[in-house]
């Protein structure tokens, strides 16, 4: 969805900030309602709208004459685009996100636990995802540039995975998973300055790394 915000910019003429912000809250909110509602699959309603978005965006940016941005930075993300202004933004989302991650700590853990028995618990669930999924959308937009829109998804969800492999609770698969993401972005983009690559692609092969580490590592003390 992030890259169709891209295309809808460009085409707008609109910063490409503001549009894939937009248009990425807005898919968030609209993807939550849908989830929520029970009347399509989570799963598949993420498949509609990434294949969609994917094609509307292809169709968007072959409709202009004349484009003189290059695509493939906000596809795998590339360093030379990341602005005082992204920065700034980034910071400012990653400072919203904890202070919701603080402040609604045991809202999220019951919700994630069992949504029914947090509605039960009291827990306005329905503007808990919503802000949930507002935030995830921010933190999308802002790392557009350095990881780029097709592999933002991995990023967010490997790091999970790698967390899940120790089979602990949640707030220490909440501190494992942030970590192995902080890890993974500045090995990802001290190998990307270094060797002059895509930062998306070295940053999310990193996180790749960081889960076949803890998965095989606990294939052994398993078999042990």
């Amino acid at each position: 969805m992030s890259f169709l915000g891209v295309a809808l910019a460009l085409v707008l003429k609109i910063p490409i900030f503001f549009g894939v912000l937009f248009l990425s809250v807005a898919a968030a909110l609209g993807m939550e309602r849908l989830r929520s509602s029970g009347k399509i699959l989570g799963e598949s309603v993420v498949a509609l709208v990434l294949s969609g978005s994917l094609a509307l965006a292809v169709v968007l940016l072959s409709s202009l004459r004349g484009l003189n941005v290059n695509i493939m930075n906000y596809l795998f993300g590339s360093l030379s685009t990341v602005t005082r202004f992204d920065l700034f933004m980034l910071c400012i989302i990653v400072v919203l996100v904890l202070i919701f991650v603080v402040l609604r700590y045991h809202q999220l853990f019951l919700t994630a636990l069992d949504e029914d028995l947090a509605r039960v618990s009291g827990v306005p669930v329905l503007a808990l995802n919503a802000a949930f999924a507002s935030l995830a959308a921010g933190v999308v937009t802002a790392s557009l540039q350095i990881v780029g829109a097709l592999l933002i998804g991995a990023l967010m969800v490997i790091p999970v995975l790698a967390a899940l492999e120790l089979r602990r609770g949640f707030f220490v698969t909440l501190l494992v998973a942030e970590a192995v993401s902080l890890l993974s972005v500045v090995i990802g983009l001290l190998l990307s300055y270094q060797f002059n690559l895509a930062s998306g692609g070295a940053i999310v092969l990193v996180t790749l790394g960081f889960y076949l580490f803890f998965f095989s590592a606990q294939r052994l003390m398993f078999r042990s």
